[in-house]
């Protein structure tokens, strides 16, 4: 049985993001894009802890006014373009744990640029990786254009990604494919630090849906989430008038 007082939200949140300058604390929809990871986070039944792990006053003073705890600067050499996202957990866990004194059990990183995840799907990836003992569960979606689909080229001539792909004609013939959409991972500590990795050899998955998968890499990435957090409750409901026309 694992302690939920061992169960802390990691959001990594470097303030040097190229794209769009000032990325995670960019106003969407009215609010710090990443007020609306924290709020999601600190909502969750399984987590007791929310930390931002930040490089840049300015992120961590917000961070921090939205209820996340902001405990330390990140290093700058843990806050550079090509610094991978397992180093700058590993970095957290180890404060927390050297500063508290004992081993946390279960690690979930949430990135800030996915701000349409709810909380249930926090809770049901750590739910899911309790229940089955795996080394992570991860959130996805369907892959919207399916790699069967798809060309490789040279020059303006096409070749085929898939040979066995190229001769299906119907889109439910496809094999379901999913891909991770950056919203939630929960992780057992000791993957992170034994195996090396966010995911480990056991990976699980919780579906989200396409439309929440949203996640922010470019300035049409904001636009769209911006839009859904602004119309999400009629979003919802002519979701729900579409189920309910299928469904007869």
């Amino acid at each position: 049985m694992v302690d939920v007082a061992k169960v802390v939200a990691i959001i990594p949140a470097r303030g040097g993001s190229k794209g769009i300058p000032n990325k995670n604390i960019q106003k969407i929809a009215g609010k710090p894009l990443i007020a609306y990871t924290i709020e999601t986070a600190l909502k969750s039944r399984k987590v007791s802890r929310v930390l931002v792990s930040t490089d840049d006053a300015k992120i961590a003073e917000i961070a921090k006014s939205y209820g996340a705890g902001v405990p330390f600067l990140r290093p700058v050499e843990l806050a550079k373009d090509d610094t991978r996202c397992l180093l700058v957990i590993q970095h957290a866990v180890k404060y927390m744990e050297e500063d508290e004194g004992h081993k946390l059990d279960v690690v979930v990183v949430l990135q800030p640029t996915s701000p349409l995840r709810s909380e249930k799907y926090i809770d049901e990836a750590v739910e899911k990786l309790l229940r089955t003992g795996a080394d992570s569960v991860v959130t996805v979606c369907k892959v919207k254009h399916h790699p069967f689909w798809s060309f490789t080229a040279k020059g303006d001539r096409l070749y085929p990604f898939s040979e066995e792909g190229i001769t299906i004609s119907r889109r439910q013939d496809l094999p379901e494919i999913y891909a991770v959409n950056g919203a939630v991972y929960a992780v057992r500590r000791d993957v992170l630090f034994e195996q090396n990795s966010i995911f480990g050899r056991n990976i699980r998955a919780v579906v989200m849906p396409y439309e929440e998968s949203v996640d922010i890499d470019d300035y049409f990435d904001l636009f769209v989430a911006e839009m859904l957090l602004k119309y999400w409750k009629w979003w919802l409901h002519e979701k729900s008038k579409d189920r309910k026309q299928t469904s007869r």
